[in-house]
């Protein structure tokens, strides 16, 4: 991957800017799409519509929205054809016994690791209002080290989006 784009709403700014500092430490190129500065009337599709069509039209780019439930940041990226975000809220622990393929991990990002090897999710839209900034700096991490899985199944299923 040669970028991450990281974009928020006034309820993500704070945590957009610890992320930044994160992500930079972890040597990733990454580009601040907004906004610079808060402003709590601003509208969070302001800045996740120009991030999501820059992610489809480079597969080797990938994004981080940030808002307050990151529920509305990410359909609104999902509007954008190409893209496909994944909601980070906070660790959870898979509830279910089964563990047909030995991916599942006991830490509680399999909400975000789940989707980038089973989905190839190119955005993670993360949950201000839910996570501190330790958890969104491990999603983060986590949705930027874990590769799409390529496998048969798994790319079929992409081909019907």
């Amino acid at each position: 991957m040669s970028k991450i784009l990281i974009a928020s709403d006034h309820a993500g700014f704070a945590l957009k800017e610890a992320l930044i500092e994160h992500i930079r430490t972890l040597g990733y190129d990454l580009e601040d799409m907004g906004p610079f500065s808060y402003n709590q009337d601003d509208d969070y599709p302001d800045f996740m519509t120009p991030l999501a069509q820059r992610v489809a039209s480079s597969p080797e780019v990938r994004g981080i929205i940030v808002g307050g439930s990151g529920q509305g940041e990410a359909m609104c990226a999902d509007r954008v054809s190409g893209v496909r975000a994944a909601v980070f809220y906070g660790p959870m622990r898979v509830v279910s016994s089964l563990n047909i393929e030995g991916d599942r991990s006991e830490d509680g990002y399999d909400v975000v690791r789940l989707p980038r090897l089973h989905n190839d999710a190119n955005v993670l839209s993360i949950g201000a209002r839910f996570v501190s900034v330790e958890q969104a700096n491990e999603a983060a991490r986590i949705f930027l080290e874990t590769p799409f899985s390529e496998a048969p199944r798994h790319i079929r299923r992409l081909a019907k989006f």
